[in-house]
């Protein structure tokens, strides 16, 4: 919000010689309404305090607080209750101008992106549990200074509401009565013409022989063709007058501006109450339904009911990945593509792909694709031949070169001794194979150029039948055993697709099938996204209105002389100084000149000298209804120092009607 000062009107307001007035009443006020309404931005000083408002009487008796909002205190029980509520209610303007300030909302927003860099650098539960879970683990004494400041949720906490809530009602407070003001300007009439146009920013005048109404018809023609609003007055005692008022974009521009940040606002909250994200890997050929227990990992706003999912799901048809060769960019992926068959709850079943930024839309849900994996397929037979464990098995990457790791977990499984065991392996699935002293196996090119497969093996209780929720990608083996071979080393085998390893002591076999691809999904339902795109472009509409757009005022004056011949004065004022104010003047000047030719005078004796002279004859009687024997003007200033100061070198002297009016726009 934008607290701009009025322009001011240029009268002068230093006092005149000892003994006169500084301004002409009526005079100041004509300044005041050419001027008035060029900003709907409150001023400070709009209102008065209490105190500064009251009248002496109400002074009169009681006892004076000094710097209070309340002012005088009455005597007695009544007095005191009446200034402790007067008081309160200063306070309570106080503190509304103060909020609905350009200082303070600008300090609200500073507040606002400052305080969004924590939701950024330290995990929030809301959106990840469980690298939350893990930085506490950690982090110990830090995690409980966060907790106090209600860190570890951030978008959530008190401190960040209160602010955003501030911010909300500040800009409310501002928009709502700048609104009606500018409706109020809207439907009003371009203010009359000052009564010294020559006091102007921008001014020029010229003497012409078409009679004053055929003027002001032209100059208005004119002015509504470049798009102004125009008035035309002829009021008793005074001449004809054009008034044009352009530019009533730029204060829409702002309301539009701040309207948009509303939106936005309101857009940003909805989503953060109203909204539902989750995670979920899926391997090739396997599929998706969109039920909570589906999910690896969910989380909602604290309005949201999960009973309110979007009924659909989806099978991963194929996924089909490339990745460039190049010395430069190498492992770089350049195709990312899932192919999936998804269903919704009428029936209906389509074809699509998934790629990034490509999402699939289901209802109000999309579904992004964002990463890829292999899952070696291995199957594990126990000691009696019978199959413990088959299926894919998701190894996550943890390079560029998608060195995986993974754990497969069989608890189903018959030991040598005939007695229920459970089996453990974890190890790594590297698609390019690679293998040295400082990394050990690695891969060093995400396709499945060489795919390996490395293991360990442990048995004893995996821990699964606790109750307690385990990591899948993880293997606890404090309660496990890790098998060796017959010469007492460690088990660790390598397998190509297709091998298979016998396991030590007669426990079974373990077989490397092939390997499948996986992806990983994000189902996410968000409500206020597209208001928030609105409002954004909006946003920038009005800011780009107002910043190049101008509000800007022109008046046109004819009034017939003494001689027969027309005066005819413009003068523009802008909202701001600009260039384009003079050089705008200089062009309707220049495009009256055909309705309104500039008579040229005729030569005179000793033009030269006779130039520097006081006008004769009926040219003077406007200048000398304006000076009173003492030799200055009605403002009080004197007339030769107010010429040599107002007048720009080449612009026409608003004494001198014969100047041209082309250039002359000062």
């Amino acid at each position: 919000m934008t607290r701009d000062d009025a322009p001011r009107s240029g009268v002068a307001t230093d006092g005149g010689p000892e003994g006169e007035p500084a301004e002409v009443p009526d005079q100041r006020r004509d300044e005041e309404s050419a001027t008035a309404g060029l900003t709907t931005a409150p001023l400070d000083g709009d209102e008065d305090t209490a105190e500064g408002g009251r009248a002496d009487g109400e002074r009169a008796a009681g006892a004076a607080v000094p710097g209070s909002f309340a002012g005088t205190r009455a005597p007695g029980v009544g007095g005191a209750l009446s200034w402790v509520a007067r008081e309160l209610l200063g306070w309570g303007r106080w503190f509304w101008r103060q909020l609905t300030s350009m200082r303070v909302a600008l300090l609200l927003l500073l507040l606002l992106a400052l305080a969004s860099i924590p939701g950024s650098l330290i995990p929030q539960e809301r959106s990840d549990v469980t690298v939350a879970a893990d930085f506490r683990q950690r982090n110990p004494g830090l995690s409980e200074f966060y907790d106090r400041f209600q860190l570890f949720d951030v978008y959530s906490s008190i401190w960040f509401s209160a602010i955003y809530i501030l911010l909300f009602i500040s800009l409310i407070g501002c928009i709502v009565p700048r609104t009606w003001q500018f409706i109020g300007q809207l439907r009003g009439r371009p203010p009359r013409a000052p009564r010294r146009l020559d006091r102007m920013p921008a001014y020029t005048t010229w003497r012409t022989t078409a009679p004053p109404e055929e003027v002001l018809a032209a100059a208005r023609q004119r002015l509504r063709r470049r798009r102004f609003r125009t008035d035309v007055a002829d009021t008793p005692g005074r001449e004809g007058q054009v008034a044009a008022e352009k530019g009533y974009l730029r204060e829409a521009g702002n309301l539009l501006f701040h309207v948009a940040l509303i939106v936005m606002l309101v857009a940003f909250a909805a989503g953060q109450l109203y909204h539902s994200e989750g995670g979920k890997l899926v391997v090739q050929g396997s599929g998706f339904t969109n039920a909570l227990p589906q999910y690896d990992d969910f989380s909602s706003g604290q309005l949201y009911d999960v009973d309110e999912l979007e009924r659909f799901g989806f099978t991963l048809d194929e996924f089909h990945y490339a990745y460039s060769r190049d010395s430069v960019d190498i492992g770089t992926p350049t195709e990312f593509r899932a192919d999936v068959t998804y269903w919704t709850d009428d029936g209906t079943e389509e074809s699509s792909s998934i790629e990034v930024n490509e999402p699939l839309r289901v209802g109000d849900a999309k579904v992004r694709l964002l990463g890829h994996g292999y899952a070696p397929v291995v199957t594990v037979t126990d000691a009696e031949g019978n199959t413990a464990f088959s299926g894919p098995v998701p190894f996550l990457p943890q390079d560029n070169g998608f060195t995986s790791t993974g754990v497969i977990k069989v608890s189903d499984y018959v030991g040598p001794d005939g007695e229920h065991d459970q089996l453990g392996f974890q190890g790594f699935f590297n698609p390019t194979y690679n293998i040295d002293e400082v990394r050990g196996p690695h891969s060093t090119f995400p396709e499945p150029d060489y795919p390996v497969l490395t293991l360990n093996a442990f048995h004893g209780d995996l821990g699964i039948s606790s109750g307690i929720p385990q990591n899948v990608y993880q293997l606890d083996t404090e309660d496990m055993e890790q098998l060796t071979d017959e010469s007492g080393d460690l088990f660790r085998f390598d397998l190509l697709p297709g091998e298979s390893v016998e396991l030590p002591e007669g426990r079974g076999t373990l077989t490397f099938e092939e390997f499948e691809n996986w992806a990983t999904f994000q189902i996410a339902t968000r409500e206020g996204t597209s208001w928030a795109l609105y409002g954004s472009m909006a946003a920038i509409a009005g800011l780009v209105g107002s910043l190049f757009l101008q509000r800007r005022r022109v008046w046109v004056r004819a009034r017939t002389e003494a001689d027969g011949l027309t005066v005819v004065e413009m003068a523009s004022l802008g909202r701001t100084e600009s260039a384009r104010i003079p050089e705008e003047l200089a062009a309707l000047a220049a495009d009256l000149q055909p309705d309104a030719p500039m008579e040229r005078p005729a030569e005179r004796d000793g033009a030269a000298d006779a130039s520097n002279e006081a006008p004769e004859g009926d040219d003077a009687e406007g200048d000398d209804a304006e000076r009173d024997a003492s030799g200055t003007d009605a403002t009080g200033t004197d007339a030769t120092e107010d010429d040599d100061a107002g007048a720009a070198p080449d612009a026409p002297d608003a004494r001198k009607p014969d100047s041209p009016p082309a250039e002359g726009a000062r």
